[in-house]
């Protein structure tokens, strides 16, 4: 494997529109260890000089296609600088491959940690923590492997079931075509294997924002704000949406070789004009079943350590009603409450949180873990 020396953040849009661009930062007390090729790819393991032999293991973002998977992790240090500050180390795995890969992920954290022990013994405590679909893998790490961790952070995360989450970029593009057709791929085409559409190179986002904005507002700008309040977003988020849900949902296409979605028998509310929002939405059955392209390494509910989940008061790309409700109510299905709890920031876009709000939820979690004592939901500053 190859360590890496110097980093440039490229990240995936997630990145771009929360993080904004990382200034690299030379940490002269930070060692780098190798632990040679895993099959799940690529990887970052940081260890600095005042090692507290504690461990966080830490899952990225979406990523585009067009990226590289050692893309994924650039920035970390500054990125985490207030966990390595503690003195825990960080391993970080850049996966397999770039796109939707949440169950990959999930295999590869488990097996660099895993190698993470071999090479340098079993840590005093492991913790786990990850942003956007990071957050989603972070869930699932302690669903399915939580007996090897002491804690985990889920932050912005992709919590519910994935299919959920599609579908709801799934709905958004087929109602907003009906009612403004022309303007974006129709899923036709999108789940059309063989179709022309491709994947939005990450550096033309801004002028094809730009342009599907101008369209949507030279349109119908009244119907467009009440497009947009109706899947929990800002007018001016709405393009952006749009555009990372249209390499989102091609991604699946290609990955699964086509459809998991059918909403031929869907109806849909909450629009100015339902009645017409339902005769014009652009409608396809499936072409694959979503249990099995979706459904490995699923949701559960199934947590037996703490789990402290922090969101920003508003997400355009994951509403906290997506990244909370659904992985609670599975909890408290699963009779598992005493594991769970829900802070909010008022940060206002997708992960934006501060580094003080990223340090002062660590320790919360990592409190919780050593005393036992379940921290109340609510309101982090």
């Amino acid at each position: 494997m190859k360590v890496f020396k110097n980093f440039l953040l490229t990240g995936s849009l997630a990145h771009l529109l929360v993080l904004t661009l990382l200034t690299f930062t030379s940490f002269s007390q930070i060692e780098r260890k190798d632990f040679g090729p895993l099959k799940g790819g690529t990887y970052q393991v940081l260890v600095p000089k005042n090692w507290n032999k504690k461990l966080v293991m830490y899952a990225h973002g979406y990523q585009f296609q067009g990226q590289k998977p050692q893309d994924s992790n650039v920035g970390l240090e500054k990125r985490l600088e207030v966990i390595l500050n503690k003195g825990f180390a960080i391993a970080a795995s850049d996966y397999p491959e770039v796109g939707f890969v949440l169950p990959e992920g999930i295999e590869a954290t488990e097996e660099l940690r895993q190698a993470f022990v071999k090479n340098m013994g079993k840590p005093d405590s492991t913790f786990m923590m990850g942003h956007s679909m990071g957050g989603g893998i972070t869930v699932g790490t302690l669903e399915y492997f939580g007996d090897n961790y002491n804690g985990g952070l889920p932050l912005c995360p992709l919590a519910s079931r994935p299919y959920l989450q599609c579908r709801k970029e799934y709905d958004m593009y087929s109602t907003f075509n009906g009612l403004f057709p022309g303007i974006v791929p129709s899923l036709k085409d999108i789940f059309n294997v063989n179709s022309s559409v491709g994947y939005v190179n990450l550096r033309e986002a801004g002028p094809k924002i730009g342009q599907i904005m101008k369209s949507i507002m030279d349109k119908d700008s009244t119907l467009a704000f009440a497009f947009a309040k109706r899947f929990d977003l800002k007018l001016k988020d709405l393009g952006g949406a749009l555009f990372f849900n249209q390499n989102v949902l091609r991604d699946l296409a290609i990955r699964y070789n086509g459809n998991p979605f059918d909403n031929m028998q869907t109806v849909y509310i909450g629009f100015p004009d339902d009645l017409k929002v339902n005769k014009l939405a652009e409608r396809l059955p499936a072409t694959q079943d979503p249990n099995k392209v979706l459904g490995r390494l699923d949701r559960n509910g199934k947590i037996n350590k703490p789990m402290l989940l922090v969101h920003t008061i508003y997400d355009q790309l994951i509403p906290a009603s997506y990244a909370v409700t659904n992985i609670e109510n599975m909890i408290h299905t699963q009779q598992r409450d005493q594991y769970f709890t829900v802070k909010y920031t008022n940060g206002q876009a997708h992960c934006a949180f501060t580094p003080q709000q990223t340090a002062a939820a660590f320790d919360m979690m990592r409190n919780w873990v050593k005393t036992g004592v379940k921290p109340a939901g609510g309101f982090l500053e």
